[in-house]
């Protein structure tokens, strides 16, 4: 049996088995306390029973390789009961215990023997805290926890077991199907969890809590899976900051690639980065019941102007269009509202008519008779001694039942947090309509989830979440830079545009210009020269040969004084380019095992002042591409800045895609690679410089 089906029965087990101490005891009860029907066992040697749990003495006395087993035992224990489960056909282990990896050399050896000792078994950490599932009443997990049996939800997976004790017991009302610590990911990681999990129908959206990820290829290919499927996958990626980074990697020794590498794998594969705690959970609880938004049009509803406010303030926002009232629905809403009440979307419906079934009803009725792609009411409920709950419980039954009738997706959000009672939250997740916490955050939630869609759509249409991201190894050298001219004709045959140009040896450029044209610039090339404008070796727009033997001369002294190492033997002649419309910079970011990236920016002497660029994981696509050029700040100069003429975008991709091609099919030997600047007008594009560096 493979262990992606070895995962499966982890994930759906008829049988569980306990492997520790009191605490594990424990565990089992919690188990059977809450629903789990299958057998479960205790394996303790010194021990009969604990806490009333007959014991049984050893793995090989259990009657049959049970489907999920917790193992609680120290690391040296662990490494032997791992070994005697795979050898009893054990579907899969959490290994509780701390001590490998992530804490060195030792470690490291010790989690490579607890790999090898698991063979096909599927292993869940080590150093993790567990895995809760309430689609089966399962918690193979050493502590409390505050979820409960759920018929659909989502799954959500993290590095910190911290994090996913504190999720468990939050109250937010947040429909978990599975939790899962992943600890150091020795053998199951994001990428082998999720692609199972997306094959379970009743698992609604991905929750991911990141430090790093050890296989991005994997991850990549199961959050395309996700796409396919309208699964969102959402994810909180912690270590941004430069001190975050450092701990993540001390934490879990996982973290790979720059953040801004994260942002482009996430964009590129539609997964929604959220920024903390709060709006992790509330984006989950959007997408938790399974109904998204069709789009990003809204009609709010609410029983006060503030709150009202509230909405139109927080719709434009977060990109939610609020459609207007047509006058068949003004003229109705004013027979059944006071003459005060301000027709309009989002609709203050007053207090006038709380209470009210039939006065709800048909305002209700009316306000969702609406091309809006989705529904919002704002309602905060008085504390429970006020007794005046139960008005709000019919407006939430009878704003329910409208919905359905109109076939609506609609969500409600409360305008302090703490005021949508654990009760109503309940009762609005039976009926399929999210209970967001907080009207900021609960249309930032939305947002989010409302623009998954269309963006989802964008994406499997482009083809560029379905190319798995190259990811080269670390590289043993700091290798050998190419000179420009070498560094040109390496990208020539992908048709990088290049001027026109000649090389040789500097008392033959009068000659070679003859047969070039002027204007020309001259360059000495070296290897051992990459920035050759700080030490005199660029001379430009030279328009005749008086010109060029000055700048021969110039250039020689000057080499003299700043690099008198560099022997002075090779110079490059180029036709001067036209004046450019703007100057971009095209590079390669490569990151030893998380990506190879395409760097699109403002180049010339603006790459370190505006810091404008995108980055693009390759292999990428044109539309990729051309999204990522309109998407920096110096756009304007690309599309016709206060009506000057326009760059023809597709030359521009073509010469972007050379590079990028280049760097695909040398990925694993490219180093480094700029192409700075690359020079664009009406006409297309020119590089003028480029550097490569190879393994």
């Amino acid at each position: 049996m493979s262990i992606r089906d070895n995962l499966k029965r982890l994930l759906a087990p008829r049988h569980l088995a306990f492997v520790g101490g009191r605490s594990m005891a424990r565990a089992l009860k919690r188990c059977a306390d809450g629903g789990f029907q299958g057998q479960m066992w205790l394996v303790n040697p010194q021990h009969a029973s604990l806490d009333g749990i007959p014991c049984v003495a050893s793995v090989a006395d259990l009657p049959c390789g049970p489907d999920a087993v917790f193992i609680a035992t120290n690391r040296e224990l662990t490494l032997t009961c791992v070994a005697e489960l795979a050898a009893r056909g054990a579907g899969g282990a959490i290994c509780y215990a701390s001590g490998f990896a992530e804490t060195g050399a030792e470690g490291q050896a010790l989690q490579v023997r607890l790999l090898q000792a698991a063979g096909e078994m599927a292993l869940l950490g080590p150093n993790c805290y567990g895995l809760l599932d309430y689609l089966h009443n399962v918690a193979l997990w050493p502590v409390a926890h505050g979820g409960k049996t759920v018929e659909k939800g989502v799954a959500v997976l993290t590095q910190s077991g911290n994090f996913a004790y504190n999720l468990s017991m939050s109250d937010r009302s947040l429909p978990l199907a599975y939790m899962a610590s992943v600890g150091n990911q020795a053998q199951l990681g994001v990428a082998e969890l999720m692609d199972v999990l997306l094959d379970e129908p009743r698992v609604t959206a991905i929750g991911l809590h990141l430090e790093g990820l050890k296989n991005v290829p994997g991850f990549a290919r199961a959050a395309h899976k996700a796409l396919e499927r309208g699964i969102p996958v959402i994810a909180l990626k912690t270590g941004v900051s430069q001190i975050g980074a450092e701990l993540a990697l001390s934490h879990t020794s996982s973290l790979a690639g720059s953040d801004a590498l994260y942002d482009s794998l996430f964009d590129r594969l539609g997964v929604i980065r959220v920024s903390g705690p709060v709006s992790f959970m509330e984006t989950l609880k959007a997408a938790a019941c399974g109904n998204l938004p069709a789009g990003p049009s809204l009609t709010g509803l609410a029983c006060s102007g503030g709150d009202a406010g509230l909405i139109a303030d927080y719709a434009e926002r977060n990109g939610l269009s609020l459609p207007k009232l047509n006058e068949g629905q003004r003229a109705e809403l004013a027979q059944v509202l006071p003459g005060y009440a301000n027709l309009v979307n989002p609709l203050d419906f007053t207090t006038a008519i709380w209470g009210d079934r039939e006065a709800l009803e048909r305002m209700l009725d009316t306000a969702l008779r609406t091309p809006a792609d989705s529904a919002l009411l704002v309602l905060d409920y008085p504390a429970e001694f006020t007794g005046e709950r139960k008005e709000c419980d019919l407006l939430l039954e009878l704003y329910c039942q409208a919905l359905e009738r109109h076939g609506k997706t609609g969500f409600v959000a409360s305008a302090f947090p703490e005021l949508l009672p654990a009760a109503a939250r309940e009762r609005l997740h039976a009926h399929g309509v999210a209970a967001l916490q907080g009207v900021e955050d609960g249309l930032a939630a939305w947002g989010r989830i409302a623009h998954y869609r269309a963006r989802r759509e964008a994406l499997l249409a482009d083809g560029q979440a379905a190319l798995a991201p190259i990811c080269p190894e670390a590289a043993t050298s700091a290798g050998s830079l190419l000179d420009e001219w070498q560094s040109k004709q390496a990208l020539r045959p992908f048709g990088l545009p290049l001027p026109q140009a000649r090389i040789g040896h500097p008392r033959q450029a009068l000659l070679e210009a003859r047969s070039l044209g002027y204007p020309l610039v001259l360059k000495v090339v070296s290897a051992d020269l990459p920035h050759k404008t700080e030490v005199g070796g660029v001379a430009l727009n030279l328009k005749d040969e008086a010109a060029l033997a000055g700048a021969l001369d110039t250039m020689r002294d000057s080499l003299a004084r700043h690099a008198p190492q560099l022997r002075f033997e090779q110079v490059l002649l180029e036709r001067m380019a036209a004046p450019p419309l703007a100057e971009l910079i095209v590079g390669i970011k490569r990151e030893p095992g998380f990506g190879l990236a395409l760097v699109i920016g403002a180049g010339g002497i603006l790459v370190e002042l505006l810091k404008d660029s995108r980055s693009l994981l390759l292999p990428t696509t044109d539309q990729a591409i051309e999204q990522a050029l309109r998407g920096l700040r110096c756009a304007p100069l690309l599309t016709g800045f206060r009506g000057g003429p326009a760059v023809p975008m597709p030359a521009l991709v073509a010469a972007i895609r050379a590079v990028a091609d280049y760097a695909c099919e040398n990925a694993g030997q490219l180093l480094e690679l700029d192409v700075n600047p690359l020079l664009v007008n009406a006409e297309g594009a020119v590089a003028v410089d480029a550097l490569i560096r190879l393994a």
